[in-house]
């Protein structure tokens, strides 16, 4: 089963791929539509920038999960950036090291950017993520949940 990641601004044709993903796991029921969701992961996809940035993990040419790299994505917090944002596994690929190839793939950009730092936030994850070498900050109450918010510092670039 031969891996790779790639972009949506180097493969276009997965954005409608990656914006139901996004949309399912994180905007459903909170006001944006399938359609809204698209039209932002289209327009993000075709940028120039830095970010946002959406990697995909392709398993046998087949995209399994997902996972980018944006300026911003906890409404609360506004003074950090950048985050690892929208990790996601489908169900049936789950369990198989994926996300954390995803995360190393963002890490790597942060890296060969300049970034120190990433933030993310999880309901869900903490542990995974501490696993992998990010330390919560602080909890935060957001949409009537609580979530973990996390940092990792990263190394200078060589």
């Amino acid at each position: 089963m031969p891996h790779a990641i790639v972009t949506t601004a180097e493969r276009l044709d997965l954005v409608p791929v990656t914006a139901r993903w996004r949309w399912e796991a994180f905007a459903q029921g909170q006001g944006r539509s399938l359609a809204e969701v698209t039209a932002a992961e289209t327009a993000g996809s075709a940028t120039a920038g830095p970010m946002p940035r959406t990697f995909v993990l392709l398993v046998d040419d087949e995209p399994v999960g997902m996972a980018s790299l944006a300026a911003h994505d906890l409404e609360l917090r506004p003074d950090l950036t950048p985050w690892l944002a929208g990790v996601f596994v489908a169900p049936q690929a789950r369990r198989r090291g994926h996300a954390v190839r995803l995360v190393a793939a963002v890490e790597a950009e942060a890296v060969a950017r300049g970034i120190p730092t990433l933030w993310l936030y999880t309901r869900s994850a903490e542990a995974l993520y501490a696993r992998i070498g990010w330390r919560t900050v602080e909890t935060v109450p957001y949409r009537e949940r609580v979530y973990a918010l996390m940092r990792r510092d990263l190394p200078a670039p060589m």
